[in-house]
């Protein structure tokens, strides 16, 4: 194979060398990414679903479907089996003139990426190979010309693009004359090719021999199969480790290594939920965030089969594609915090008491509220507006309080009571911390001074995270039902359960900061309200619901792809988002950071005592516990990982033993700093006091592109008091 690399290496120095020009030194790094390359391709795509309709929205939807396949799955685990380096490092004289990507070199998935598209776009559209594969091959040329590729490296990218770029295809027109013809008869009727989206029933080889279904029944399949597409999706996110643990999961990770009946500012649910998802799939990110695209698939599946029965499975079905393209619900599905678990229950007790509110509805209806109530109390405290919200169905909804003299309410209410025991013991053996906590948080006692500075935030947060355009819609359909809805029960118990907690927090943000995922709860009850109104109209004629719809879903796709995956961007334009607006920087870099700390801890134990680590912060404290070559490092004495001794009662480490036990060892001491300045702060008390010495072992620095993603300092303590 010597030959075979002499060539290539000789066609790279021609090409990226000989034929260097100044003039092409200046467009080809254009063409291998620009600014203008996404606004581009996403108007490009709405223009093409808008003139070609059915076929356009086809094609569109498998070029996005084969690009992410290639992308994330095909060309990295190539890229991570061949492990070839760029030929910028092999050849130190390579003229680079672009971003030197980290990853091997080996396919080269701008040139997959390109000759997937327009082998998908051939197949729908013949006449687009005209401008499409010019196009592929000045991109394949431009990644060798600018010092990233070998020419083998674009050329079996591009035989490999096109080839999955087919297959997917053919794979996708199969699938569909199959669970077509079986799940969707009526549809497969008006197109039983995928291939040829014109070619009607009439015009195919043989009849569908499925008996006659209701559309809406059609609806509701059409649910079922995205739920479970997403959440594969989600599932198969979580495994492919493209972001790390965020500090509140690893923090709370280690509370699952301590189980206990409460903890200092959350409910005892979020760390049983992690102890089960790490025994079933070990100690790694997808142990600990496993059930958060579960849980929220089990949300989809409520929402689905709530409105299949008491609107329309359409409406059903769009509302879970709503919430599909809505940020802060995708966030939720993938990161493993306290909020999925919160929305669970809150949902699962509104569905459960729409059904206690009937005039026909049994007592046991009432004890599911009060079991779902409860394990929502046991997930976040939030569950508490939840009573709020039941208060205000009963003064709109008067056949409602019919249910006050019947004895399901009220045992809904002890169930809900006994619920909260494991927290109110144990708060009342450690002194009511979490109520103090709580408080502090909330700023009781501090002098109500109203301020726009934080209601001005927590609009544009919430309008970003839940989609501008479906945030505008909801509470235009929460003000049109205020207005003129109150006679239909359905949307005055949807209106009550989300609209207080919502108008609670937007209240109190004349007062102090509230934070974007506080309203999580009372997200899916004002969507069902939102898409229950706007259906309405929609069958009333209005003419301007599709376009938003289609909108909303269009810029929600995008922000939710971006999201989970920022370095996209870059690969795209070139241009990567800098740390500071990278919304993935906090859950980025903590393995290079546990290795630094795993560095200086070796170096240090070289001394010959024992050596063990603390930190300024508990979340970077999880981190490294987390992410140690050994997850949650101990010895004879306990874990290695502690946060710094602290006499105020600040975070659950003050409840765990911490490291007084380890007299006579030293320790590295290790605290972030802000990435723009230096940092001139002394040590916290009482860490000097503690050691006989410290001694600063200077900063380290985690870069990211290029760009300081973490700042650390190093101490070096000896002998422990």
């Amino acid at each position: 194979m010597q030959w075979l690399q002499n060539l290539d290496a000789d066609l790279f120095r021609l090409i990226n060398q000989r034929l260097s020009h100044p003039f092409l030194d200046g467009i080809m790094p254009f063409f291998s990414g620009n600014a203008f390359f996404i606004p581009v391709l996403v108007l490009a795509g709405l223009l093409l679903v808008w003139k070609g309709r059915l076929r356009g929205l086809i094609s569109v939807t498998l070029l996005v479907l084969v690009i992410w396949l290639g992308d994330s799955f095909i060309c990295n685990t190539i890229k991570h089996a061949v492990d070839r380096p760029r030929p910028f490092l092999t050849f130190s004289d390579a003229h680079v003139l672009v971003g030197r990507g980290r990853s091997g070199s080996m396919p080269s998935s701008h040139a997959a990426n390109w000759f997937a598209a327009t082998m998908v776009m051939l197949i729908y559209y013949r006449r687009s190979v005209w401008f499409l594969l010019p196009g592929a091959l000045l991109v394949g040329f431009s990644r060798i010309y600018n010092g990233v590729h070998y020419p083998s490296d674009v050329l079996a990218g591009a035989i490999l693009g096109a080839g999955y770029g087919a297959a997917v295809v053919w794979s996708a027109a199969a699938l569909w004359q199959w669970a077509g013809r079986k799940w969707f008869p009526l549809w497969w009727k008006r197109m039983p090719s995928l291939i040829d989206p014109e070619l009607r029933f009439e015009e195919a080889d043989e009849a569908s021999d499925s008996p006659h279904l209701a559309i809406d029944m059609h609806w509701l399949r059409l649910g079922y199969l995205l739920l479970v597409v997403v959440t594969l999706a989600r599932l198969a996110y979580v495994a492919s480790g493209v972001i790390q643990l965020t500090g509140d999961e690893a923090y709370q990770w280690l509370w699952s290594k301590h189980l206990a009946l409460s903890y200092y500012s959350k409910p005892p649910l979020i760390a049983y939920t992690q102890f089960l998802g790490t025994h079933l799939w070990g100690d790694n990110a997808f142990g600990v965030r496993f059930f958060s695209p579960i849980i929220t698939g089990l949300i989809g599946f409520m929402t689905l089969r709530f409105f299949a029965k008491e609107f329309n499975a359409r409406a059903g079905f769009f509302l879970v594609l709503m919430l599909v393209a809505t940020p802060m619900v995708s966030a939720g599905a993938v990161l493993m915090t306290v909020d999925p678990l919160s929305v669970l229950f809150w949902t699962a007790a509104m569905f459960a008491g729409w059904r206690a509110i009937q005039p026909n509805s049994r007592t046991v209806d009432w004890l599911w509220v009060g079991l779902w109530m409860g394990l929502g109390f046991l997930s976040k405290y939030t569950e508490l507006f939840q009573w709020l919200s039941w208060l205000l169905v009963f003064c709109l909804w008067p056949p409602a309080r019919k249910q006050l003299r019947r004895p399901g309410p009220w045992l809904a209410l002890g169930i809900n009571l006994l619920c909260s025991l494991p927290v109110v013991i144990w708060n009342q053996q450690n002194q009511w911390v979490t109520v103090s906590h709580v408080a502090d948080n909330a700023k009781i006692g501090v002098p109500w001074k109203p301020t726009l500075r934080f209601v001005i935030e927590f609009v544009v947060g919430e309008t970003a995270l839940l989609n501008p355009v479906f945030f505008v819609a909801m509470i235009w359909a929460a003000i049109a039902f205020w207005k003129r809805g109150r006679h239909n029960p359905k949307l005055v118990y949807l209106f009550s359960m989300g609209a207080p907690l919502f108008l609670c927090y937007f209240l109190y943000t004349f007062h102090s900061r509230v934070f974007p995922n506080w309203i999580a709860p009372a997200i899916l009850p004002l969507f069902c309200l939102m898409v229950a109104y706007w259906d309405t109209r929609w069958r009333l004629g209005a003419t301007r619901i599709r376009p938003a719809l289609i909108c909303g879903l269009v810029v929600g796709f995008l922000i939710v792809i971006v999201g989970h995956e920022t370095e996209l961007v870059g690969k795209l334009t070139g241009h990567y988002l800098p740390v500071n607006k990278d919304p993935l920087h906090r859950a980025r870099g903590w393995k290079q950071v546990t290795a630094f700390t795993a560095e200086a801890r070796d170096q240090l134990a070289t001394e010959g005592k024992p050596t063990f680590v603390i930190t300024a912060h508990y979340r970077l404290a999880g981190e490294i516990a987390f992410y140690w070559p050994q997850p949650n490092p101990q010895d004879d004495l306990g874990p290695l990982i502690h946060y710094r001794t602290d006499s105020r009662r600040v975070n659950q480490f003050y409840f765990w033993p911490g490291y007084k036990m380890r007299k006579g060892q030293n320790a590295i001491f290790v605290r972030e700093l802000d990435r723009d300045k230096p940092e001139n702060d002394p040590l916290p008390d009482p860490l000097p006091a503690e050691f006989e010495s410290i001694t600063d072992l200077g900063i380290r620095e985690v870069l990211h592109r290029g760009n300081v993603l973490w700042r650390l300092q190093f101490f070096a303590c000896r002998n422990l008091r």
